[in-house]
């Protein structure tokens, strides 16, 4: 009976170090991810240290408040409509949560362009559009790694 007891303890704590190991992990990933991000999109915008210093701050509360926007709004309404639900949800339901998912890519949509008239006075024209190539390119290149992981397995 010890030895079960002793088991079910060493079990435990495993699976409870696994857990914490797994959001540590998610957290580090995430770091890893946003710092190849920012070396891709210096390089990609060859920014002077003083553009550096006046954008970063800029482009961090920008991806701050779309992800924000993003936590509140859209996966709210995202995750009550689950698979069983979805072909059973009544109209008047659906035109609703369809308005508010309209008004979410708006206020998206409001917040880039608040940020992109913030950039017009950090950098030129160009590097604004280099940004949103530079933006996509990496994304394209995340993507492709991430698939080219999951095929491999």
């Amino acid at each position: 009976m010890k030895i079960n007891k002793i088991l079910l303890a060493i079990v435990i704590l495993v699976t409870a170090n696994s857990y914490g190991q797994g959001g540590r992990l998610l957290r580090e990933k995430k770091e890893q991810i946003k710092a190849m991000k920012v070396a891709h999109i210096t390089n990609e915008l060859s920014l002077t240290p003083d553009e550096a210093a006046k954008f970063w701050p800029l482009y961090n509360a920008f991806e701050d408040k779309q992800h924000e926007i993003r936590a509140q709004k859209l996966k709210g309404y995202l995750d009550r409509i689950d698979d069983e639900s979805f072909d059973n949800l009544p109209e008047k339901e659906a035109a609703t949560l369809l308005a508010q998912m309209e008004s979410t890519e708006d206020e998206l949509y409001q917040t880039r362009k608040k940020f992109i008239a913030s950039l017009k006075g950090v950098i030129s024209p160009l590097k604004i559009l280099k940004l949103k190539k530079a933006e996509e390119d990496f994304n394209r290149k995340l993507l492709q790694q991430y698939r080219n992981k999951r095929v491999g397995r």
